[in-house]
Formats: C-alpha cells, sequence, structure tokens
C-alpha cells in the first residue's frame, strides 16, 4: 500500500511538472502568434561610389570595377503605430555613414509578403533609433511595455530577421542577463542605457523586437557583443521601451529629440582617482570642467565636485547621470547631490534645452621620472597647440610640450599639447606653481593632474 501511494505521489508530480513546462511553451507560442505581424523585415538599397583606391586595386590584380555600383542591407522593424503606419527601427539599418545622409531606398515587407516603400519621418543617432512610415491598412501595432519595471532574469523573446530575408520572422528565447549597460556604442555623443539579453541576437536582428512575457515590447534590438561579429555569443542589447517612447514622440512632433543641457565634462571614478581624491564611494561621477554659461556653471557646480545623486535617485557612473539630464524636461529645476571635498551637499540646476544636432624661447623644464616636459603659455604655444580659450577667461596652466615613449605620462594618458591646469587641488598659473606643487609629493605617491584638450578637462594620476 506504501509503495502504491509513493507511486502515485510521483506520477502526480510528474504530471503537475508537464502541464507547466506546456503552459510555459503555450506562453511562448501565444506570444509569437500575437506579436510577428507587428514585426516588419527592412530592405536596404544604396548607391556606392568606388574611389580611385578601390578601382586601382582591382586595376593592379587584372580585374574592372564600375565606379557606382548597388549595395543592398538587411534589418528588422516594429509597427508601434497602426493608424499611421509609422515603424521603429535603428538609425544605423537606414543610414549611410559614408555620406550622413539615409539610404537611397529603404523596403519594408511585411509577415502577409506586402511590401512598401517607406519614408524616414525621423533619426537619432545618440540613441541609434529611426521612424519610418509606409502607406499600409489592415496591419497590427505592437502593445509597447514599461522597460523602467523589468528584472534581471526574466524571460523575454526576440522576433526579427537574422542573416537573410528568407530568415524573417525568426523567434528565439533567453533570460534580461542585465540592465543600464552602456559604453557599448562607440562616440561620446550617444545615449546608452541599454537592456542586455542572452536571447540569439544576429545580423538582420537590428531594429527588431524585444519581447517581455505579456507580449509587450520593452526593447528594440541594436547590438551583439561577439568575438567574431558576425553570430550570437549570448550577448545582445536592446534600447529601452522608455527612451523608444520619448524619441519616437519627438521625432513625430518636433521632427528632432528634445534634450536637456546640464553643461559639464565628466569622468568615472577610477580606482586611481578614488584613492588620489581621497573620495569615499566609487559611485558617481567627477566633474572635469564647466562649460561656460551653462546651467552647471550659473548653478556653481565646480571642477572636481563628485556628483552622486540626481532627484535623490543614486548616480552609478557618468552614463547614468546624462540619461538622466536628457529625458528630463528644459526648464525643470533638478537638485543634484555632490561631493566637494568631502562635504555634502545639494545644488539647484535648472536644466535648458540642448542646441545642436549639439612661447618658443623658453628652455623645456623637463620631469624625466615621469617622462614629460612642460612650458609656460605663450602665443605660440597656444597657436602650436591649438589650445581653446575659453570666452571672457585668460588661459591659465602649463602645456606639455613633449612626452616620453613608455613613460609614466603617456601610460597615464597624458598627450603632448595637454594644458595641465590643476595638481591635486591647487590650481596651476605658471611653471614657477607648477614646479612648487609637484616638489610637495614624496616617492611613490600618486599625484592628481586635471588636463585640458580641446573642449575637455579629465583627471589623470601619475606615481611619483
Amino acid at each position: 500500500m506504501k509503495r502504491i501511494l509513493i507511486i502515485l505521489i510521483a506520477s502526480s508530480s510528474l504530471f503537475s511538472q508537464g502541464s507547466m513546462f506546456k503552459q510555459f511553451s503555450n506562453s511562448f507560442a501565444d506570444i509569437a502568434e500575437n506579436v510577428n505581424e507587428s514585426v516588419v523585415t527592412i530592405t536596404t538599397t544604396n548607391t556606392v561610389t568606388a574611389g580611385e583606391d578601390m578601382q586601382s586595386m582591382y586595376r593592379y590584380f587584372g580585374r574592372s570595377m564600375p565606379e557606382e555600383f548597388e549595395s543592398k542591407s538587411l534589418g528588422s522593424g516594429v509597427i508601434v503605430d497602426e493608424d499611421n503606419a509609422y515603424i521603429v527601427t535603428n538609425h544605423h539599418v537606414i543610414f549611410d555613414e559614408r555620406n550622413e545622409k539615409p539610404v537611397d531606398q529603404i523596403m519594408v515587407e511585411l509577415m502577409d509578403k506586402r511590401v512598401f516603400e517607406a519614408t524616414v519621418i525621423g533619426l537619432d543617432r545618440g540613441t541609434d533609433l529611426a521612424i519610418l512610415q509606409i502607406q499600409a491598412d489592415n496591419i497590427k501595432a505592437v502593445p509597447i511595455g514599461d522597460s523602467e519595471i523589468i528584472r534581471v532574469g526574466e524571460w523575454v523573446l526576440a522576433i526579427g530577421s537574422p542573416f537573410s530575408a528568407n530568415l524573417s520572422h525568426t523567434v528565439t528565447a533567453g533570460i534580461i542577463s542585465a540592465i543600464g549597460r552602456n559604453n557599448v556604442m562607440r562616440g561620446s555623443d550617444t545615449y546608452q542605457n541599454f537592456i542586455q539579453t542572452d536571447a540569439a541576437i544576429n545580423p538582420g536582428n537590428s531594429g527588431g523586437a524585444l519581447l517581455n512575457m505579456n507580449g509587450e515590447l520593452i526593447g528594440i534590438n541594436a547590438a551583439i557583443a561577439s568575438g567574431s561579429g558576425r553570430s550570437n555569443a549570448g550577448i545582445g542589447f536592446a534600447i529601452p521601451s522608455s527612451i523608444v517612447t520619448k524619441v519616437m514622440r519627438d521625432l513625430i512632433s518636433k521632427g528632432y529629440v528634445v534634450r536637456s543641457f546640464l553643461g559639464i565634462y565628466m569622468q568615472d571614478i577610477s580606482e586611481d582617482l578614488y584613492e588620489t581624491m581621497d573620495l569615499k564611494s566609487r559611485k558617481g561621477t567627477i566633474v572635469s570642467d564647466i562649460v561656460e554659461g551653462s546651467p552647471a556653471d550659473k548653478s556653481g557646480l565646480e571642477s572636481g565636485d563628485v556628483i552622486t545623486k540626481f532627484e535623490g535617485q543614486e548616480i552609478t557612473n557618468g552614463a547614468a547621470l546624462k540619461n538622466l539630464v536628457s529625458s528630463t524636461s528644459p526648464g525643470e529645476k533638478i537638485t543634484l547631490t555632490i561631493s566637494r571635498e568631502g562635504k555634502v551637499q545639494d545644488i539647484d540646476v535648472m536644466l535648458e534645452e540642448r542646441s545642436g544636432v549639439e612661447m618658443a624661447s623658453n628652455p623645456k623644464n623637463s620631469y624625466g621620472e615621469f617622462g614629460l616636459s612642460v612650458l609656460d603659455i605663450t602665443d605660440d604655444l597656444i597657436n602650436q597647440y591649438d589650445i581653446q580659450r575659453s570666452m571672457n577667461s585668460d588661459i591659465q596652466g602649463v602645456i606639455v610640450v613633449d612626452i616620453e615613449e613608455g613613460g609614466i605620462a603617456e601610460k597615464s594618458g597624458m598627450e603632448e599639447g595637454d594644458l595641465i591646469t590643476r595638481i591635486g587641488r591647487q590650481r596651476i598659473s605658471s611653471l614657477k606653481m607648477f614646479k612648487d606643487e609637484m616638489s610637495k609629493y614624496e616617492e611613490d605617491k600618486k599625484i592628481l593632474f586635471l588636463v585640458k584638450r580641446g573642449n575637455a578637462s579629465r583627471f589623470l594620476t601619475l606615481i611619483r
């Protein structure tokens, strides 16, 4: 009797698990069935002009090459508005970087095999998003979910057209591996807050849908990290729906994305900066320079301040602050929590809308132990190194005129032509001040430099 009871319990357990797995499988199938028709395949055609160098190379090998030829590329998109037939995709899917313009032709194929030529409604390089429109009816838009409430470990589905139009509407599954990823795309003028997933994403999936288990769009697939650069390695990135919604709204209504402007140059806290500046935490971002006349300048922010919170929300790095500022409406007053010389304080800043699509006779003073030479500022040096002069202010500091290859200065990131404006917390206005400050540091001590290069400043550390 006992044995029969055990068999019955085991059978019941197996039946329960089987039912659960079937229900789970049906959930995936239901989402794919409901959303697939909202995902489209995008084929672009562009006319490429072969340069003289390329033609010469072909002639060298006894082959001819036409001056112009057509290039085709593949991507994906998602219908987000069925009444107006708006489609979201990636900027890089439909933009010709070489000629700085959209590609010549964009064709959109629906799941029912209807094909339409698309019109570009708006582009935003900063978030790698674009809005297209087609003249189509009887289409279905995907419901948009809230990417702000997703959690690491949640199941997700990705839908797109990897590698070939013949593989359109490929569905893959995975989990959310991480959120808030940045430094994925190159370029300083990018806004990155990616969702990372291990759902298989490959070339051609760009612009496709990332969906939660409610069948809602929580991201637009945009990039992969791969050893080969050509196939999935379980690390894909999607632009969160919160960003997609704002960009889409602004591009459709204004033709550009409205972003707020703080007016600082910033850098993340490295281990060297943490130790040298005697910081209390590795979280936050350091203000390395202030744009003159900017909201930051008007609010009293200073170079060397460490911004730790935005409206009470903890800042982990510079990318997080940049995203929060850009998504806040211009004209709003926000509160930044900063640490200045070890003291915590709040500073109110009124954000503004970002504009735009935004010596010779002196001997060298060599510091051989660091591998650099510096000089006082002269007009000749300013012209030689194209040093930027701030409006209504003199240039102060010393100029790096020589860097020893393989030396400490080069390894720290310092370059010839850099303007050293601070050592530690002391502003430098002359070579004499530079020498005096340098003499205060003992051997094996880290020295913090504030260096201006072009329009931006950054902190560097050297060890005596």
